[in-house]
């Protein structure tokens, strides 16, 4: 078992991917606003609408008229738009989050579609010029709009409806340890959970961002199948045709969901099956930030995918009889089936993790949250 308490800080700075991840707020109590209302990230970043309080949308528009969906030249609506996010009053934790992934340094536009929080105001821009289009001018455009049709009424469920689940690992061999950990002038305090020969857990002082693509032309795959990830980074799941899912499972019990299997009411991630047209441009993504060093199991649950061996793996201890390898096929061994029995104190090791999601998507939806692992007891500086 692995574990240190002490970091390399030139050794992090090495490991941090070029791509930042930017959040941005979507309402709140009594605001009508995004915040911040403009960003000018890179090629490569990632910019996360986190959805607050009330019932909003983040849909891709045009300088030019602020308050309507963006079309293409044939007049088809095939722009980001992340749908609605109902929020009930009071919810303070897993607020959904869309993940929008910056391809180019050009302008993009957005406004919410609820009803009348356009012509309100209720826009944000991402690289907008300083000059000409700017955002202050796209602003006074959308305050100049007509006020839009209202959205369907979609009542705020209750916040447990939206909020995503959370669930304590509890992997074969897997230990919970307390650590201090110190990076630069911030320090803070660290319970996760360990098995044999996975890897420290030092968390990256930025998050990298490691992107499996999920049914890359038309195959049966999750693409890189198996990833190595330090606590605070994301997994983005980008799925690239057909009708996929990725849902947690067990090392014993690969293509069953892991809430059939768990002895105490454990509840996996589920994506829930995410359709990609054949003409798809805006592929959907399903993020997920990385807390804990455990090793956890998914797989596709379309048909009989997961039996043909699309299965995948995270921080899966390689070189023993817990590897990607042996996993993957068991699921071919079983055919896809699970193992018709329900969990118990007795049965078989199993690798068996937990973890709650955070979605995103490129036009699709998402639910915030993050695998348990790591709670935070002192304030850390986020660099």
């Amino acid at each position: 078992m692995r574990s240190s308490a002490t970091f390399a800080l030139l050794g992090f700075v090495a490991s941090v991917a070029a791509q930042t991840v930017h959040t941005v707020i979507v309402g709140g109590p009594g605001q009508l606003t995004y915040t911040p209302a403009c960003l000018w990230p890179a090629v490569g970043d990632i910019v996360n609408f986190e959805f607050r309080e009330k019932n909003h949308t983040a849909t891709q528009s045009s300088f030019a008229e602020p308050c309507k969906k963006l079309t293409d030249a044939a007049g088809v609506q095939n722009a980001f738009d992340s749908g609605y996010h109902p929020v009930a009053a009071g919810t303070t934790s897993g607020f959904p989050v869309m993940s929008f992934n910056v391809t180019d340094d050009k302008p993009k536009w957005f406004y919410c579609a609820q009803g009348s929080h356009c012509s309100a105001g209720m826009v944000f821009a991402i690289n907008p010029p300083k000059e000409g289009n700017t955002f202050e001018a796209f602003l006074a455009n959308a305050k100049n709009s007509a006020t839009q049709p209202s959205a369907p009424a979609v009542s705020a469920p209750p916040a447990t409806s939206t909020a995503a689940a959370t669930v304590t690992p509890a992997p074969d061999g897997v230990v919970t340890v307390t650590q201090t950990v110190t990076l630069g002038a911030s320090t803070w305090t660290t319970t996760y959970g360990s098995a044999p020969g996975s890897a420290a857990p030092t968390p990256n002082p930025q998050p990298v961002v490691h992107v499996v693509t999920v049914g890359e032309n038309g195959t049966l795959t999750f693409n890189p199948p198996s990833v190595q990830a330090a606590p605070r980074d994301i997994i983005s799941f980008q799925f690239k045709s057909k009708n996929h899912t990725i849902t947690q499972s067990t090392f014993a019990d690969p293509c069953r969901k892991f809430e059939f299997t768990s002895t105490s009411g454990q509840i996996g991630f589920d994506s829930g099956f995410v359709p990609v047209t054949a003409d798809a441009s805006a592929f959907p993504t399903w993020n997920v930030t990385v807390n804990d060093t455990a090793p956890v199991w998914a797989y596709c649950r379309q048909g009989n995918h997961c039996g043909a061996g699309m299965v995948f793996a995270l921080n899966a201890v390689e070189g023993g009889n817990r590897s990607f390898a042996a996993f993957q096929a068991l699921a071919k061994q079983i055919n896809g089936t699970g193992s018709g029995t329900p969990a118990s104190s007795s049965s078989a090791p199993s690798a068996t993790a937990s973890s709650s999601p955070s979605v995103n998507g490129a036009s699709h939806l998402v639910v915030a949250g993050s695998w348990v692992g790591i709670v935070t007891s002192l304030v850390m500086m986020l660099l």
